[in-house]
C-alpha cells in the first residue's frame, strides 16, 4: 500500500518541486470552496462532521494515555465541548522511539507517499478543517477554508517537495572505482543511508494552526522523524484532526498510527517545556511569541530549533499615483483577520511634510485621513466586515486595543461589530492611531498584535526606511511594503531589505496584498532577523532534519 500511495502521487510531487525551481503559480489544491471541485454535497458534509465533534471525547491512538484534556471556545462565542486524550510523555515517547527504525528504513519514496496521501486526506476534508480553524482560531470562513486549509497543504507539500529532494540528492548505492595506473583499480560498494535526527515536537500557534504547522510536521514526517504535534491549548481541534488523518494513512502503509501523535494540555498545566527538553525530541517547531521561542533557542540544546517568533512589520509611504488604490490595498491589509498575522503591517512611516499623489500633495494628517477613511469605507458594510475580520482569537487582545488607544492621537477608533449568525463573537474594527517618529519610539518599538497600527510622522522618506531598517534588524519583521513612485527611494527600499533581511513588497494596488504569501513561489520570513531564525519553506529547513550515514565494502 505504502509503494501504491508513491506512484499515485509521484506527478504532483514532481510538479512540486520543478515549482519550487521556477517560483510559478502552481497548486493542486483548489482555493474556492466550490461544490463542482469538491462535490455538491462537500460543505454541508463538512459543516455536519465538525457538529459532531462537538461535546464529546476525541478518539486518538496515544501509547500510554490517561485523563483528557481540552476546553476550547470558539472566538465566535460557544464552548466546543471536546475532551482530547492525554499523554504521558515517557509511555510515548517509548513507543515512538521504539516505531521509529520501520519509518527510517521505509525509505524517502515510502515516506513521501504516505505524506502526500495525508495531505490529498486532508484537502478532502477542507471543509471541516475550515469550520475548525473558524472556531478555534477565529478566521472568518473563507479565510479557514484558505489559510487553514488548502494553502496549509500547500505549505505541507511544499516542504515535502524539498525534504525529497534533499534527501534523494545523494544515491542509495554506487560502485567506487579508482585508476591506480598498471595496477589493478581500488573498487569498494558504498551505500549512503538516510537517518532522521529523533523525535520531533511541533509547537502550534493559537492563530494559524495548520498553515503554520504544516511545514515542520511534513517535512520532520517526510525525513524520517517521528512527530510529537503539541497544539496551542486554544486551537486543538485542527491539529487534532490532522493527526487523526496521519494515523488512518499511517495504519493503512502498514506502520504504526503513532508515529504521528498529538499531546495536549491547558494554561493551568502546561507541558511544552517538558517535551522540549526530552532527551529523545532531536527536531522543534515553534511559531509564537518571541520570549518563548528564544527560551528554545537557548535551552533545547539536544534539538534542531526552528523558529518563527514576533516582530514589527513596516509599510514606508513616500508617494504614489494612485491614492486610491493605494489606501483600499491598506485598508485590506489592516483589516484582514483584524492583524492577527505575522505579516500584517502595523508602522505606517509618512513624511511629517507629507506626499505626492495623483490627487496632489497631501499632508501628513490628510495621509492620514485617507487612511482611515480607506478603512472605513471598506468595512462599511457589515456583512463584507464580518467576512474580512473574523475574530478576536483571545480576549488578551481585544483588552490590548482598549490599552492601546492612550499611544497616540486616535485616527480611527476601533468599533465592536455584530456577526449576523454569532450574536456573541468577539468581533472588533482596527484602530489606527497617529505617533511621532523622534518622540514616540517606546510605542511603535514594539509588537502591538492585533488590529492596531500606527502612523508615523518620520522627518523624511530617508528617516522612515533607517528607522524601518533599525527596528528589523532589532525586533524582527516579516514584511515590508513601501509606495513610491522614484526609482530611487524604490532601489534605497530594496536595498534596505536587503541589510534586514526583511521580505519587500513594492506599490500594491491591486489583488496582491503585504500580508498574503503563496507557497511554491514566495518565500515566509527569511531567517536573517530576529523574527524567525528559519524560512518556510526553503533547503535549510529540511536539510538538517536528517543526516546521511554511508556503509562500504570491499568491492567483490
Amino acid at each position: 500500500m505504502s509503494e501504491t500511495f508513491f506512484e499515485t502521487h509521484r506527478q504532483t510531487l514532481e510538479r512540486a518541486i520543478e515549482a519550487t525551481r521556477t517560483r510559478e503559480f502552481w497548486s493542486p489544491y483548489p482555493e474556492m470552496p466550490s461544490g463542482k471541485i469538491y462535490g455538491e454535497n462537500a460543505a454541508a458534509a463538512g459543516e455536519e462532521a465538525f457538529k459532531a465533534r462537538l461535546n464529546r471525547p476525541f478518539s486518538l491512538e496515544l501509547p500510554g494515555a490517561d485523563g483528557t484534556a481540552g476546553s476550547e471556545t470558539s472566538p465566535f462565542g460557544f464552548e466546543l465541548g471536546i475532551s482530547y486524550p492525554r499523554a504521558n510523555v515517557d509511555k510515548l515517547t517509548e513507543a515512538m522511539q521504539t516505531s521509529l527504525p520501520a519509518w527510517r528504513d521505509a525509505g524517502p519514496d515510502v515516506r513521501a507517499g504516505v505524506c502526500l496521501e495525508i495531505l490529498h486526506r486532508l484537502n478532502q476534508r477542507s471543509f471541516e478543517l475550515a469550520h475548525a480553524v473558524m472556531h478555534t482560531a477565529g478566521q472568518a470562513f473563507m479565510m479557514a477554508f484558505q489559510a487553514g486549509g488548502t494553502h496549509a497543504q500547500d505549505r505541507g507539500l511544499e516542504a515535502v517537495a524539498y525534504a525529497y529532494e534533499a534527501m534523494t540528492r545523494t544515491p542509495e548505492h554506487t560502485r567506487w572505482v579508482k585508476p591506480q595506473g598498471k595496477r589493478d583499480p581500488l573498487e569498494m560498494d558504498k551505500g549512503f543511508h538516510v537517518i532522521p535526527r529523533g523525535l520531533a515536537l511541533m509547537i502550534g500557534v493559537s492563530t494559524f494552526p495548520t498553515w503554520n504547522g504544516y511545514p515542520g510536521l511534513f517535512a520532520s514526517l517526510a525525513t524520517g522523524n517521528p512527530v510529537i504535534v503539541k497544539p496551542h491549548p486554544h486551537t486543538i481541534l485542527p491539529l487534532a484532526i490532522t493527526v487523526e488523518v496521519c494515523q488512518g494513512v499511517l495504519r493503512e502503509a502498514g506502520f504504526d498510527p503513532w508515529l504521528v501523535s498529538l499531546v495536549t494540555d491547558t494554561r493551568e498545566q502546561p507541558v511544552t517545556k517538558e517535551l522540549a527538553l526530552h532527551p529523545a525530541v532531536r527536531v522543534i517547531d515553534y511559531t509564537g511569541s518571541s520570549e518563548f521561542g528564544e527560551w528554545l533557542e537557548r535551552n533545547c540544546h539536544q534539538a534542531q530549533v526552528y523558529t518563527e517568533k514576533s516582530g514589527v512589520n513596516s509599510v514606508v509611504i513616500d508617494s504614489t499615483d494612485n491614492l486610491k488604490a493605494m489606501t483600499q490595498n491598506l485598508a485590506f491589509s489592516l483589516s484582514l483577520y483584524s492583524g492577527q498575522m505575522c505579516t500584517s503591517p502595523q508602522n505606517i512611516f509618512v513624511p511629517r511634510e507629507g506626499i505626492e499623489t495623483d490627487q496632489g500633495h497631501l499632508t501628513f494628517d490628510q495621509v492620514a485621513e485617507a487612511l482611515a477613511s480607506g478603512v472605513s469605507k471598506f468595512l462599511s458594510d457589515n456583512d463584507r466586515a464580518n467576512a474580512v475580520l473574523g475574530a478576536i482569537q483571545a480576549p488578551e487582545t481585544a483588552e490590548r486595543i482598549e490599552e492601546a488607544r492612550s499611544l497616540g492621537r486616535v485616527v480611527l477608533d476601533s468599533e465592536t461589530r455584530q456577526h449576523p449568525d454569532f450574536p456573541q463573537a468577539r468581533i472588533r474594527t482596527p484602530l489606527m492611531l497617529s505617533v511621532d517618529a523622534a518622540r514616540d519610539e517606546q510605542v511603535y518599538q514594539r509588537e502591538l498584535f492585533g488590529p492596531i497600527s500606527l502612523v508615523i510622522a518620520a522627518d523624511s522618506t530617508e528617516d522612515g526606511i533607517r528607522r524601518a531598517t533599525v527596528l528589523a534588524q532589532e525586533k524582527g519583521a516579516i514584511t515590508w511594503s513601501l509606495y513610491s513612485t522614484s526609482e530611487a527611494v524604490q532601489a534605497r527600499m530594496e536595498q534596505a531589505a536587503l541589510e534586514a533581511g526583511v521580505s519587500l513588497s513594492i506599490n500594491l494596488l491591486g489583488g496582491v496584498f503585504v500580508n498574503q504569501t503563496a507557497a511554491f513561489s514566495d518565500y515566509h520570513a527569511t531567517g536573517a532577523n530576529p523574527a524567525a531564525n528559519s524560512c518556510l519553506c526553503d533547503a535549510a529547513f529540511v536539510a538538517n532534519r536528517f543526516r546521511v550515514v554511508q556503509t562500504r565494502r570491499h568491492a567483490a
